[in-house]
């Protein structure tokens, strides 16, 4: 013990460490011999070199038992040397137990006999292997760990090859011990105690996580079956399905209808009706007619040709594609009628004229005409009314384009363009000329001065075909139209119920014209007329309706109330050139 702590703790020092070791006077730090390990050759005796007076003494001590009850290896103890190379230990340095110090000199041929260090020479042997620790300058070992001079390990596998390192030579001293060769370790290297010294162990290849690899396989898996999946539901989507689709259709068929079916009635009137083009006046329209007979005669609404009146540019296309120019023959406002007539066409399909009388309320009917500007349209639907009283026109202001029509209602879908076709029974047979509609917004269409929303609300008009026939025979063989006139001025500001003779005419004459129908009959100013021919009659304007419905020189019965009694009054109705 030497400063009060066991010297098994201490490690190999530098050289001012190692002076301070104690010699063998001190009998406290003897050097064993090294022992060879299995598997290992001997270390070569080192070469002859000079050795000064002082011999180099050597004693055997007595084999001590281990720890295992095996003999321990003899302790050498170094006294002094000469000045030599570098000591360099032996590949693999044997475990040196702790000897007893030596109680006498041996012999030199004991020295001889016994095994001793191994001082090697700078040339011809390979470099010694170094210690496992570097040197710890407060004498630490580490925990857990081999002491500086305890047995290696037995060698399991070959050593791997560590370069020569090159060490300074020692400068000559007294009492130098064999300090073994120290590398400096790398820093934050693992020890292996089974490694070679010096070496440093090989990292461990990196482990490829399995469940990394799995989740990666099963994104890109996913993500190739969305994209497919996707695809083929696009197609499926657009296509219907993998496969071809046929669905089930019925074989064809007989094409022919009833001919008093719409489509049988269709079938027979359209190549009778035509649309018009008309342009004058800075404006154009459309609108429809229908033919009368094969010389090319076209009956239609006046309104609809009227801006046709000083140009004459009127255009006609059949229901066939084809078309032609139509010139106008006569119109008449007061009717709302007019006539044209196509030239150098052949072919013609005339359609055949009905009975308005025999038309009743909810007979079916149909209509066929131009909508805004779709030609061939066709509609269908009942008579809803009969002799409706209405009045249409008057843009002009003076009254002049007024016209007065007892017309049939029908809900048969009527639109702008619709105006001056024909309006058909079960029969195909025309029985009206479409002419106004009651639009949503208060307003007329067509005839009636315009609407504020145009459109079929399901109240149509049509002028009957027995008074459309009169007008256009009148209008084809003369180019005028007559009206049915009694021959008195009517107030048209009267409120009550009937229509009221008035005290003066516009021109301030007499409000009963002398000679006329109304004079002959005993009519007087101030007398209400509240029916002709047994209907009731509200104002003026349907009292004007209905004579308008009878041809000149028809008789009428004529209801009047005169100072509060009610007389009966027959005349003969007279006419009047129309405009």
């Amino acid at each position: 013990m030497n400063n009060g702590k066991p010297n098994w703790w201490s490690r190999p020092s530098s050289t001012p460490e190692a002076a301070r070791i104690p010699d063998e006077a001190d009998g406290d730090f003897p050097l064993p011999a090294p022992q060879s390990t299995p598997n290992q050759e001997p270390p070569a005796p080192a070469a002859p070199e000079a050795v000064e007076s002082e011999p180099l003494a050597a004693e055997p001590a007595a084999a001590e038992a281990g720890p295992a009850g095996e003999p321990q290896a003899p302790a050498v103890n170094m006294t002094k040397s000469a000045p030599a190379p570098a000591t360099v230990p032996a590949p693999e340095p044997a475990a040196v137990p702790q000897a007893e110090p030596a109680t006498a000199p041996a012999s030199a041929a004991a020295l001889q006999a016994e095994p001793a260090p191994v001082l090697v020479g700078a040339e011809g042997h390979a470099p010694a292997r170094q210690p496992l620790h570097a040197p710890d300058e407060y004498r630490t070992p580490p925990y857990g760990e081999p002491g500086p001079w305890a047995p290696a390990p037995p060698v399991q596998r070959p050593a791997a090859s560590v370069p020569p390192q090159a060490h300074p030579h020692p400068h000559p001293q007294t009492h130098v011990q064999p300090q073994p060769q120290v590398v400096a370790a790398a820093p934050w290297v693992q020890y292996d105690p089974w490694g070679a010294p010096g070496a440093a162990p090989a990292p461990a290849p990196a482990k490829k996580s399995r469940k990394g690899l799995a989740l990666a396989g099963a994104l890109v898996f996913a993500l190739v079956t969305g994209v497919i999946g996707g695809g083929i539901g696009a197609y499926v989507e657009r296509n219907g399905g993998l496969t071809t689709v046929e669905l089930p259709q019925a074989e064809a068929g007989d094409t022919g209808r009833a001919p008093d079916s719409v489509a049988g009635i269709a079938a027979s009137a359209l190549p009778g009706v035509v649309t018009l083009h008309v342009r004058g006046n800075g404006s154009s329209g459309t609108g429809t007619g229908f033919v009368l007979d094969d010389k090319g005669h076209i009956l239609t609404n006046n309104h609809v040709v009227d801006g046709a009146a000083s140009s004459g540019d009127i255009s006609v296309t059949f229901s066939s594609g084809e078309t032609a120019r139509a010139k106008l023959i006569g119109k008449d406002t007061g009717y709302d009628l007019a006539v044209v007539q196509v030239t150098g066409v052949s072919g013609l399909k005339a359609l055949p004229l009905g009975n308005s009388d025999n038309v009743r309320v909810g007979d079916p009917v149909v209509a066929i005409g131009a909508p805004f500007d779709l030609s061939n349209t066709v509609t269908s639907g009942i008579i809803s009314a009969k002799e409706r009283p209405i009045t249409a026109g008057g843009e002009k202001g003076d009254g002049s384009d007024i016209s007065y029509v007892d017309a049939l209602q029908t809900d048969a879908p009527i639109n702008p363009g619709n105006s001056g076709g024909p309006l058909l029974d079960s029969k195909a047979r025309v029985v009206g000329i479409n002419s106004a509609i009651r639009a949503a917004g208060g307003g007329s269409g067509d005839g009636e001065g315009g609407a504020s929303q145009p459109g079929s609300i399901g109240l149509g008009f049509a002028i009957p075909i027995n008074q459309g026939k009169r007008v256009a025979e009148e209008l084809i063989n003369t180019g005028k139209a007559t009206h049915p006139v009694i021959g008195v001025s009517l107030d048209m500001q009267f409120n009550g119920d009937g229509a009221r003779v008035g005290e003066k005419g516009k021109d301030g004459s007499a409000s009963v014209t002398a000679g006329g129908p109304a004079a002959k009959a005993g009519l007087r100013p101030g007398d209400v007329i509240t029916r002709v021919d047994g209907q009731r009659v509200h104002n003026g304007e349907e009292l004007i309706v209905k004579i308008r419905a009878h041809r000149p020189g028809d008789k009428l019965e004529l209801t009047l109330s005169r100072d509060g009694k009610e007389l009966t009054k027959t005349l003969t109705l007279g006419s009047s050139q129309g405009t």
